[in-house]
């Protein structure tokens, strides 16, 4: 994907295994998915502890006719790609919807989570 040095937002690329789906919106990918927590003693001294979270991937959809919803909402083993404005491309692979997941007809919308086994970027 060839990109300016500038560009930084706006159009993306959403596929699950292969299969390109409409964005109508965001997308939201992880920096980190070690999560560090400030532990502070009485005396001042200062530590983190480090829990870890599930690689993920969030958009919202157009749902067009051809939406695969069946896929979307049963599958446990995809490969998720999006392709950001930036020129990064983030992957989740073995990934399942998490969550629930509701159709906003009146906007034709759906926001999805999913989460997988493994999230990084190319």
């Amino acid at each position: 994907m060839m990109t300016g040095k500038r560009k930084i937002g706006g159009t993306c690329y959403f596929k699950v295994d292969g299969q390109q789906l409409s964005l109508n919106g965001s997308v939201e990918v992880p920096m980190n998915t070690v999560i560090r927590e400030d532990l502070v003693g009485i005396d001042g001294s200062v530590h983190y502890k480090e829990t870890h979270r599930a690689p993920y991937i969030k958009a919202e959809f157009k749902v067009e006719r051809s939406f695969p919803i069946e896929k979307l909402t049963t599958a446990d083993e995809m490969t998720i790609t999006a392709e950001l404005a930036n020129g990064m491309v983030y992957v989740l692979s073995g990934a399942w919807l998490s969550g629930e997941s509701s159709h906003n007809a009146d906007e034709g919308t759906v926001e999805m989570e999913f989460h997988g086994d493994e999230g990084f970027y190319q």
